[in-house]
């Protein structure tokens, strides 16, 4: 059994020096910025979050409803279920589709009070180890338990969309190493319903269950 190597990341955050007073300007920046930036700006939420679930799950959503006053539009990007794209490129495409279809509808535009712009941001990410390692799958339990949070996160957000791997790095192992049934029951869980320690606590409980058969 190969061993599963925890590892965390320390973010770099970069101001790119792009901003957007209306909705026609965010369009053509989103068209554009990096995928990091893209990456940023939906998932920085959700480490922020840790206990519960913020309103407006990604930056989008937050200051389209809240610097445009665009509430329905605010909530349609909202209700994107991140969940079912595997690849930042496709989520990009679906932001852009949704805009674009609300301009087509909407031909006026709306700019925000000054000071109130988007800023864009992305961050580099620089990947560390840790001191856990598990060789079997009771050793990967009581690592999980103890890991800290930006640990987890990275396995589970970071790997699939960040680095593209288009799965999460713990169902990867478990079905490479011969749990197959686990790995598919957490690669089958929507992470973006849970809090952080949420979705840690559903995969204790999923690897403790499967252990008790």
């Amino acid at each position: 059994m190969n061993p599963f190597i925890f590892r965390t990341r320390i973010n770099q955050i970069e101001l790119l020096g792009k901003r957007a007073k209306n909705l026609e300007e965010l369009l053509i920046e989103i068209k554009q910025i990096s995928s990091a930036s893209i990456y940023h700006h939906t998932h920085r939420f959700l480490e922020q979050h840790i206990f519960f679930s913020p309103e407006h799950p990604n930056d989008f959503s937050y200051w389209i409803t809240t610097s445009l006053g665009l509430k329905q539009l605010g909530e349609i990007i909202a209700s994107v279920e991140m969940f079912e794209f595997k690849d930042i490129e496709l989520l990009r495409n679906k932001f852009v589709e949704i805009i674009q279809k609300y301009l087509l509808d909407n031909s006026s535009l709306r700019n925000c009070i000054p000071g109130e712009e988007f800023h864009f941001m992305s961050s580099k990410m620089f990947i560390l180890s840790t001191p856990f390692q598990a060789h079997n799958l009771e050793d990967f339990l009581n690592c999980l338990k103890k890991i800290t949070i930006h640990s987890f996160y990275f396995h589970m957000f970071e790997a699939k969309m960040r680095l593209q791997k288009g799965e999460n790095d713990f169902s990867r192992w478990l079905k490479d190493n011969g749990f197959r049934q686990l790995g598919e029951q957490i690669s089958y869980l929507d992470p973006y319903t849970h809090t952080l320690e949420g979705l840690r606590k559903k995969i204790i409980n999923l690897i403790e269950n499967y252990q008790k058969r």
